[in-house]
Protein backbone atom coordinates (compact mmCIF):
# COMPACT_ATOMS: atom_id res chain seq x y z
CA UNK A 1 0.00 0.00 0.00
CA UNK A 2 1.44 3.28 -1.01
CA UNK A 3 1.76 6.25 1.24
CA UNK A 4 -0.91 8.29 -0.58
CA UNK A 5 -3.51 5.53 -0.45
CA UNK A 6 -2.88 5.04 3.30
CA UNK A 7 -3.34 8.76 3.85
CA UNK A 8 -6.59 8.77 1.87
CA UNK A 9 -7.82 5.75 3.81
CA UNK A 10 -7.09 7.48 7.13
CA UNK A 11 -8.84 10.69 6.00
CA UNK A 12 -11.93 8.77 4.87
CA UNK A 13 -12.06 6.80 8.11
CA UNK A 14 -11.80 9.98 10.22
CA UNK A 15 -14.52 11.68 8.16
CA UNK A 16 -16.85 8.71 8.57
CA UNK A 17 -16.14 8.45 12.29
CA UNK A 18 -17.22 12.09 12.69
CA UNK A 19 -20.55 11.28 11.06
CA UNK A 20 -20.99 8.23 13.27
CA UNK A 21 -20.41 10.29 16.39
CA UNK A 22 -23.09 12.76 15.28
CA UNK A 23 -25.47 9.91 14.53
CA UNK A 24 -24.93 8.35 17.96
CA UNK A 25 -25.79 11.63 19.71
CA UNK A 26 -29.32 11.55 18.23
CA UNK A 27 -30.58 8.20 19.45
CA UNK A 28 -34.21 7.57 20.44
CA UNK A 29 -34.80 6.45 23.99
CA UNK A 30 -36.62 7.45 27.16
CA UNK A 31 -34.92 10.24 29.08
CA UNK A 32 -35.42 11.55 32.60
CA UNK A 33 -37.53 14.48 31.35
CA UNK A 34 -39.85 12.35 29.21
CA UNK A 35 -42.76 12.50 31.69
CA UNK A 36 -43.14 16.30 31.67
CA UNK A 37 -44.59 16.71 28.18
CA UNK A 38 -48.17 17.42 29.28
CA UNK A 39 -47.03 20.06 31.75
CA UNK A 40 -44.65 21.53 29.19
CA UNK A 41 -47.35 21.76 26.53
CA UNK A 42 -49.84 23.39 28.90
CA UNK A 43 -47.26 25.97 29.96
CA UNK A 44 -46.27 26.54 26.36
CA UNK A 45 -49.85 27.36 25.39
CA UNK A 46 -50.55 29.62 28.37
CA UNK A 47 -51.34 33.14 27.16
CA UNK A 48 -49.67 35.05 29.99
CA UNK A 49 -47.96 32.90 32.62
CA UNK A 50 -46.77 35.88 34.68
CA UNK A 51 -48.46 37.19 37.79
CA UNK A 52 -50.72 40.18 36.92
CA UNK A 53 -49.00 42.25 39.62
CA UNK A 54 -45.67 41.82 37.81
CA UNK A 55 -46.62 44.62 35.39
CA UNK A 56 -47.27 47.12 38.17
CA UNK A 57 -44.76 49.89 37.60
CA UNK A 58 -46.17 52.22 40.25
CA UNK A 59 -44.25 51.21 43.32
CA UNK A 60 -45.97 52.60 46.36
CA UNK A 61 -43.59 54.09 48.88
CA UNK A 62 -41.63 57.15 49.76
CA UNK A 63 -37.97 57.57 48.87
CA UNK A 64 -37.14 59.39 52.10
CA UNK A 65 -38.80 56.65 54.12
CA UNK A 66 -36.90 53.94 52.22
CA UNK A 67 -33.63 55.82 52.79
CA UNK A 68 -34.40 56.06 56.52
CA UNK A 69 -35.03 52.33 56.68
CA UNK A 70 -31.76 51.64 54.86
CA UNK A 71 -29.90 53.93 57.27
CA UNK A 72 -31.58 52.12 60.16
CA UNK A 73 -30.11 48.84 58.90
CA UNK A 74 -26.72 50.43 58.27
CA UNK A 75 -26.51 52.17 61.64
CA UNK A 76 -28.85 50.37 64.05
CA UNK A 77 -29.97 52.25 67.17
CA UNK A 78 -28.20 51.32 70.41
CA UNK A 79 -29.96 48.74 72.57
CA UNK A 80 -32.01 50.04 75.50
CA UNK A 81 -30.27 50.14 78.90
CA UNK A 82 -30.85 47.16 81.17
CA UNK A 83 -33.55 47.57 83.82
CA UNK A 84 -32.46 48.92 87.22
CA UNK A 85 -31.93 46.30 89.89
CA UNK A 86 -32.91 47.18 93.45
CA UNK A 87 -30.90 45.51 96.17
CA UNK A 88 -32.18 45.73 99.76
CA UNK A 89 -29.46 45.51 102.38
CA UNK A 90 -30.30 45.24 106.03
CA UNK A 91 -32.81 43.53 108.27
CA UNK A 92 -35.62 41.40 107.15
CA UNK A 93 -38.17 43.96 108.27
CA UNK A 94 -39.82 41.55 110.74
CA UNK A 95 -40.50 43.03 114.21
CA UNK A 96 -40.64 40.96 117.42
Amino acid sequence: MSRNSALILILCASALSGCAADYLNHYDSVTLAAGDTQKFNSLLQTVDPLNPNARNTKIEGDGARAAAVAQGYKYPPPPPPPPAITVNVGGSGVTQ
